[in-house]
């Protein structure tokens, strides 16, 4: 009976990790893909909506799992920790803060991460209160 439930516990937990690299695989070439269809100029867009779009699907995520707890085990790892984990980046928010400051450019550099935080959080609760309403 042990012997069973620490194969169970063993599955369980690879499940997981298999679920995250998934996730990551997918979040990556997604980020990726971004980077080549936004190119870098005066904004960095493809971080900017990397960061935006991850936060919006974390809010859903998290607001579906107040309301359906039933959700496969694994689902949660596959999208937060996998998907959204490769796809937003804040340390390249922080570099291309930093690039813009060097570049003499403080001003932007301020601008853009007040906007990304801002806009970040209005989509976290963009995400959540649509998935209120969804469910109301």
């Amino acid at each position: 009976m042990v012997r069973a439930a620490t194969l169970a516990r063993v599955e369980r937990r690879w499940s997981i990790v298999v679920a995250i690299m998934v996730g990551g695989a997918i979040g990556g070439a997604a980020r990726a893909l971004l980077g080549e269809e936004l190119r870098p100029g005066v904004w960095p867009w493809a971080t900017f909506a990397a960061n935006i779009g991850g936060t919006l699907i974390l809010a859903v995520l998290a607001g579906l799992l107040l309301y359906r707890p039933h959700l496969p085990h694994w689902l949660h790892p596959l999208i937060a920790v996998g998907f959204c984990g490769s796809l937003t980046t804040f340390s390249g928010l922080q570099l291309e803060a930093f690039v813009m400051m060097r570049d003499g450019r403080s001003g932007a550099a301020v601008f853009y991460v007040t906007v990304s935080v801002v806009v970040g959080l209005l989509a976290a609760l963009i995400g959540r209160r649509a998935v209120q309403l969804v469910h109301a």
